[in-house]
């Protein structure tokens, strides 16, 4: 299909709330997720929102079949295509850890998320999906669906000495892959 174009952060379509997906199982919706995990996996990506590609529909999807290069040590995250979420945290306890995104190309921070969530919303083909995760996939799920509220996550650090280039706080990391 496309790889597009992934939005920068500045442009004021990241920062809008979307709007949800009103129509499951479309031609349309089909090409969109195709084009989404295209682009995706063109910049390595752990998950991509639809708001990145200027697209204001609740879509995210993350996860992939292999270790991702910016993340080699995180455990495989399923495959997943999720419209219209909702995210429940099932404690108040938090973890910390170092975040990158496509939208902030070069940067990293550490971003403190839920550490066991719940998520429900409903596949491209409108079939509903409840998950109960923990860990780097509870992260991933929270960063994709802060795309949706118009949030990114250097907006949720809290200690911005912990906010900084990839190469500055991780020398001998290859740049090319933070993102």
């Amino acid at each position: 299909m496309t790889v597009r174009e992934i939005l920068k952060m500045g442009d004021p379509r990241l920062f809008r709330v979307a709007q949800p997906v009103a129509a499951f199982d479309t031609d349309a919706l089909h090409l969109l997720v195709s084009d989404m995990f295209d682009t995706m996996r063109a910049a390595d990506g752990a998950g991509l929102a639809a708001p990145q590609i200027g697209v204001n529909l609740q879509v995210v999807i993350f996860g992939a079949d292999q270790v991702n290069p910016r993340y080699p040590d995180a455990p495989l995250v399923p495959r997943t295509v999720l419209l219209n979420p909702v995210i429940t945290p099932l404690s108040a306890d938090e973890e910390e850890g170092w975040e990158g995104c496509l939208s902030v190309p070069g940067l990293r921070g550490l971003v403190p998320r839920f550490s066991h969530i719940r998520y429900t919303g409903f596949d491209q083909y409108g079939d509903p999906i409840d998950r109960t995760v923990d860990g780097f996939h509870a992260r991933v799920v929270q960063h994709e669906c802060d795309h949706l509220m118009g949030k990114l996550y250097p907006m949720r650090i809290r200690d911005f000495t912990q906010f900084g280039y990839t190469d500055v706080l991780f020398p001998g990391l290859d740049a090319s892959t933070d993102d």
